[in-house]
């Protein structure tokens, strides 16, 4: 990873030539952060009504189960990530992992983060820097079950596809930044099933205070999308509100979706309508 665009990253990041980072790189890592990527739905802690936004980003319980007890780490200034150069943070996002060689383990999504555009990813960084330090200790995950020693080849350098309403974007969207489709894949035996047979047919399983539930298909079949209008998808992933009004529960961030732009909410809906159709998990 230390190539090129690491070795220019913390320039381009925040700081160049004793200049902040560019207002406009902070925003559009605001925006991924609090809105379309949803961080806060496994990194901020529940309150008595909800997410605790007082404690946004410090880390918390995301998933305890025979497999592995996960907890998303504080990745406020005040965590551990402040020790971190941002070439380093820039790695743990996208390759899952951290400065000293070691995987961080699931639930957080590396398989989708891998397509995570060069910019995006400094965006990210950038503002994760800005925010509010918030003092928050949060135990290490504990697996049992053994982990990859990584999860692919270093990433050299990605380039997103231009922004727009166009199925290329909103496959972007939906899988390198709110990694719908790994939610919505089957779990196989080494993780979510991304392969052509099996994207977007549903059938992932979680567990939480609501209960379980199963990832709903994604594909244009008669399982999945074909009976529901755009306006119906706009106001279930952005609503939580199924056609008769009947709520959808979590963990499907409806609070961060419900920021995304009508441009980017429009690009994932086309792109959803362009899966080929398979029948549920």
């Amino acid at each position: 990873m230390r190539n090129k665009f690491f070795s220019t990253l913390s320039c381009t990041v925040l700081v160049c030539g004793g200049a902040l980072a560019d207002e406009s790189e902070i925003a559009r890592g605001e925006y991924l952060v609090r809105g379309p990527a949803g961080c806060g739905n496994c990194h901020t802690p529940f309150g008595e009504a909800g997410f605790d936004m007082s404690m946004e980003l410090a880390g918390r319980l995301v998933e305890d189960n025979p497999m592995f007890t996960a907890y998303a780490p504080n990745i406020t200034p005040a965590g551990r990530i402040a020790d971190w150069s941002d070439a380093e943070l820039a790695r743990a996002i996208r390759e899952g992992l951290r400065p000293d060689g070691s995987v961080i383990g699931a639930p957080m999504p590396f398989a989708m983060y891998r397509d995570l555009g060069d910019a995006d990813l400094s965006a990210i960084v950038a503002f994760l820097r800005t925010l509010d330090p918030v003092e928050n200790e949060v135990p290490a995950s504990v697996y049992n079950i053994p982990l990859p020693p990584a999860y692919g080849p270093p990433v050299e350098s990605v380039t997103a596809p231009a922004r727009g309403v166009t199925v290329e974007y909103g496959e972007y969207l939906a899988r390198a930044v709110s990694h719908c489709m790994e939610c919505h894949s089957p779990m196989g035996e080494t993780g979510p099933m991304l392969d052509g047979d099996h994207l977007g047919k549903g059938g992932f399983e979680f567990h939480g205070p609501w209960g379980s539930v199963t990832a709903p298909n994604l594909t244009s079949s008669e399982d999945g999308l074909a009976g529901y209008s755009d306006d119906d998808l706009k106001a279930m992933i952005t609503e939580g509100k199924r056609p008769d009004g009947a709520p959808m529960l979590p963990p499907m961030p409806y609070g961060y979706l419900a920021r995304m732009t009508a441009e980017d909410l429009d690009a994932v809906i086309l792109y959803l309508r362009s899966l080929p159709p398979l029948p549920d998990a």
